[in-house]
C-alpha cells in the first residue's frame, strides 16, 4: 500500500477472503458469495476530538482482525489494492488470536 493516513477515526481495512469451498467440499460460486465481514486492519487514524477537544485514540491498531457490518465504509483503490475505510464505529469488535 502506498503511503496513506486515514483522518480522525478512520481506519483502512483489507477484506479477508473466505474459503472458496464449503467444509463438505462443495466450491462456492462468485455470483453465490457475501462479501465478507471480517478484515484486517491496515491503517488507523489519530483519533476524534471529544467535546473538550481533546483526541481520543482508537482501541484497534495496524494489524486487528476485525469484524464489520456487511455495508459499512467506503471502497476505494489505494496503490493498485482494494480496500475499505470505515469509522472505528462501523467495527463490532476485534478477533482476538486470529489466523
Amino acid at each position: 500500500m502506498s503511503k496513506f493516513r486515514p483522518l480522525q477515526d478512520r481506519v483502512v481495512l483489507r477484506r479477508i477472503t473466505p474459503a472458496e469451498k464449503t467444509a463438505g467440499g462443495i466450491i462456492i460460486p462468485d455470483t453465490a458469495k457475501e462479501k465478507p465481514v471480517e478484515a484486517v486492519v491496515v491503517a488507523v487514524g489519530p483519533g476524534a476530538r471529544d467535546e473538550r477537544g481533546q483526541v481520543v485514540p482508537l482501541s484497534v491498531k495496524a494489524g486487528d482482525h476485525v469484524l464489520f457490518g456487511k455495508w459499512s465504509g467506503t471502497e476505494v483503490s489505494i496503490g493498485g489494492e482494494d480496500l475499505l475505510i470505515a469509522k472505528e464505529a462501523d467495527l463490532f469488535g476485534i478477533l482476538d488470536n486470529a489466523s
